[in-house]
């Protein structure tokens, strides 16, 4: 079975959705599988503490890193469960009405965002003054996502287990007053964190309203970082660009030849199974399937 390739195929030609989800999958299990690691050697492994936000601006600017690696970062599986259904159900919500590039500006912008409300709350409120903490975890971009969609389409309802259906609008609310009630009984760091992506969700689709894209610029910071790491394979392969079809005819041959493709490669699984494929052929299915 590879599975590994068909892991590369779905980040590869999945939507911004499943790679957020893939990444959070991803780096949950690097860290628990270094853990065994470190266990089995008699050492303790301080990486989840290198890459969550410290509350301490000193270390703050000696791990500059943390306010982006952290919002990637679960300690607990049940954390990362919850929070990756959440992932799911609320970045299906805003792909109903915009495009990937913008989910992920307001996943990352709102993560930052809750960094920052995070550390001004820790060295500005007294309560804190005698406290060391650090902040992990997605829930904070996730909480930025669902309130900039209730904020879009604040009417549309959705299914709740054991209530029944509910205006989104309703649904952000409650887990922002949950946020504000949280700082004072349980965990007050990530409560604060939440408020912050919260704001940054409302922030943004009020702005995108008005035609202002504020997380444009962080989208197109990214696209350059991921270019650098694919010149070098431009480099080494060439293609060949299918020439445009002259005339109606030569389009239908050519996209008969596509379906007759597919239709092999259906049979082909329907015969012997998923796994009979080549690997050309499931990257045809994937693309076919976009």
């Amino acid at each position: 079975m590879d599975i590994w390739a068909d892991i590369k195929n779905t980040f590869k030609y999945g939507s911004v959705l499943t790679r957020l989800i893939y990444i959070n999958l991803g780096v949950f299990l690097v860290i628990k599988l270094l853990g065994v690691l470190f266990y089995l050697g008699g050492q303790q492994l301080h990486l989840v503490e290198w890459l969550s936000v410290p509350s301490n601006l000193q270390v703050l600017l000696h791990r500059f890193w943390t306010p982006v690696t952290y919002m990637f970062l679960h300690e607990g599986f049940l954390h990362l469960l919850f929070n990756v259904l959440g992932l799911y159900w609320f970045g299906k919500l805003f792909l109903y009405h915009f495009e990937g590039e913008k989910l992920l500006s307001v996943y990352i912008m709102g993560g930052l965002s809750g960094a920052l409300m995070y550390v001004l709350a820790y060295n500005i409120f007294p309560v804190f003054s005698s406290v060391n903490g650090i902040l992990l975890g997605a829930s904070a971009s996730i909480i930025a996502i669902l309130v900039a969609v209730a904020v879009y389409d604040p009417q549309r309802e959705i299914y709740l287990f054991f209530i029944g259906r509910f205006p989104l609008k309703y649904v952000a609310l409650f887990y922002v007053l949950l946020s504000v009630i949280g700082i004072s009984t349980s965990n007050p760091g990530g409560n604060l964190a939440h408020l912050g992506g919260a704001a940054w969700g409302w922030f943004y689709i009020s702005q995108l309203k008005r035609g202002k894209d504020h997380g444009a610029g962080i989208v197109t910071f990214i696209g350059k970082v991921g270019s650098w790491f694919k010149s070098k394979q431009r480099m080494k392969v060439t293609f060949k660009q299918q020439a445009p079809p002259r005339d109606d005819h030569e389009y239908n041959r050519q996209q008969n030849l596509k379906q007759d493709e597919i239709n092999r490669i259906l049979d082909k699984i329907a015969k012997s199974g998923y796994e009979s494929l080549t690997k050309k052929e499931k990257e045809i299915l994937f693309k076919q399937g976009k």
